[in-house]
């Protein structure tokens, strides 16, 4: 439930549209096309390469999961409500 719905107590994530790259982008639509949550970890890396200090959403990506469809991170980054 953690993982589509995420901590109710934790603050509103802003999502910078700097943290959206190309590669971050791609690894996200990558993860929702396919139902592999694998690349979380990777996933964490670029959203960090892009600038995202966020505490939350990066160790949400570096956590153990279980990552599925409809992840909130995943979600922000592609704009699915």
């Amino acid at each position: 439930m953690r993982d589509i719905f995420g901590n109710p107590f934790r603050r509103t994530i802003n999502f910078k549209d700097t943290w959206r790259t190309n590669t971050v982008i791609a690894l996200a639509r990558q993860m929702y096309e396919n139902r592999d949550f694998s690349p979380m970890p990777i996933l964490a890396d670029a959203l960090q390469d892009a600038g995202c200090d966020d505490e939350d959403v990066l160790s949400h990506c570096r956590g153990d999961g279980p990552h599925v469809r409809g992840c909130w991170v995943v979600d922000l980054l592609l704009g699915k409500k």
